[in-house]
């Protein structure tokens, strides 16, 4: 099976295991999953640095405690803005609160209006990860194309602890994660 076969049959899998995982999840863990900024993170994190985040989508590992947390100590967050499969993805400026339009695929996002700029430190949200922290995202490559063009900022994924796969497909293009942050430990290399 080709790589862009296999990637298509592992994101299915991981999907529904994701899916499956955060539906039983109980109220006191959900509650809890994501909710402080841990200390290997927040050494990244120092005021008027700008950390990137993501507005999650179903079973997503959800950020928006981390990015409250990180704007309350004096850090600038942005957001993905998307307008289309081929288009390449901009993170804008927002800050919590503000509101959101609806963007290409259903995304959250701020404005067109809103201005650009470069994150230090990006979540990154994934449909699977592995021991390499290479991710395996949705599959538009927008992220991918994001992080080659910022060669000095810390990508962290986000993801749920049974999102781990020893190994994944993946691409020449592909870029590994520097860091993985899930409900239970941050993995580096």
């Amino acid at each position: 099976m080709d790589g862009v076969a296999d990637k298509k049959t592992q994101r299915a899998r991981y999907r529904q295991i994701r899916d499956d995982f955060v539906r039983d999840l109980n109220g006191n863990d959900r509650s809890l999953s994501f909710s402080h900024i841990p200390s290997l993170l927040n050494r990244h994190l120092q005021a008027g640095v700008t950390l990137a985040g993501y507005v999650s989508k179903g079973s997503e590992a959800d950020p928006a405690r981390l990015l409250v947390q990180a704007h309350q100590q004096g850090c600038q967050i942005a957001l993905p803005h998307v307008t289309s499969k081929s288009a390449p993805m901009r993170f804008l400026r927002w800050s919590p609160g503000e509101p959101l339009i609806v963007g290409a695929f259903g995304l959250m996002q701020p404005d067109t209006n809103a201005k650009v700029v470069q994150p230090d430190v990006i979540l990154v949200p994934l449909v699977a990860f592995d021991d390499r922290l290479m991710r395996l995202g949705q599959g538009a490559g927008h992220y991918d194309r994001a992080l080659s063009l910022l060669e000095n900022s810390f990508a962290v994924g986000l993801g749920w602890s049974i999102q781990h796969a020893a190994v994944l497909p993946h691409d020449p293009w592909d870029i590994p994660l520097d860091a993985m942050l899930t409900e239970k430990s941050w993995i580096t290399l």
